[in-house]
This record gives C-alpha cells, sequence and structure tokens, in this order.
C-alpha cells in the first residue's frame, strides 16, 4: 500500500487529496457531502470501542490493539477490499473528524494499513 496521508474532514481540500474517503462510523456535523468522495463507516470502529476510548488518549496503545481486532470481520473487510481498490487508482486521503489530529481512528488505520499491507 502506498503513502495514506490522513486529513481532519474540516480541512480545505487540495488538489494532491485524490480520492477523499471519510473513515468515521458518524457523518460530521456541518460537512457537505461533496467534500467527501467515498464514506467507509463499515471501516471505522465501533460504536462501543469509540465510547469506550473516546477522550482517553492515555488508553491509545488499547484502541489500537480493539479496533484491528474489529478489522477483521467481514463488513470491515468489505471495506477494506473497496480501499484498496481506490488506492490501485491513484491517490488517496483518509478524512476523520476528531479533533485529536495524532490520536484518531484515521491514524490507526493507516498504521494498521502500513503494518498489514506495507
Amino acid at each position: 500500500m502506498m503513502k495514506l496521508p490522513i486529513k481532519r474532514v474540516y480541512d480545505e481540500t487540495a488538489p494532491g487529496d485524490g480520492t477523499r474517503i471519510l473513515v468515521d462510523r458518524l457523518w460530521p456535523r456541518g460537512v457537505r457531502k461533496e467534500r467527501v468522495d467515498l464514506w467507509l463507516k463499515d471501516i471505522a470502529p465501533s460504536d462501543a470501542l469509540r465510547h469506550a476510548f473516546h477522550g482517553q488518549p492515555q488508553h491509545w496503545e488499547a484502541f489500537c490493539a480493539a479496533y484491528a481486532a474489529e478489522l477483521g470481520g467481514a463488513s470491515a473487510q468489505a471495506a477494506l477490499n473497496r480501499l484498496r481498490n481506490a488506492v490501485q487508482s491513484g491517490p488517496v486521503t483518509l478524512l476523520y473528524a476528531a479533533r485529536d489530529e495524532a490520536r484518531n481512528n484515521a491514524a490507526a488505520l493507516r498504521d494498521w494499513l502500513l503494518l498489514h499491507e506495507g
């Protein structure tokens, strides 16, 4: 897998973004549909996982491990296949809505992809 940048969905779009893929379970408030090319909500952490770790950066490692386990599920695997196809077609930027730019599900997903798919 190639370099996979991440960006807050609220940040300005840029020509180099390529296909902008939202990887959150919930649609972010105030974001128009045309700012996102593809929404892969099935690749996002479950509601239970999201609630369990929300606002607890000290549990980042545990969140990443639990999220990695969820990525093995059937719906997540189908969404991963759609993501792989998009990456093969050109540049992709993963979008997220969280305020924490270092510890968010898009960063965890990117790191997991780079580890498992190189």
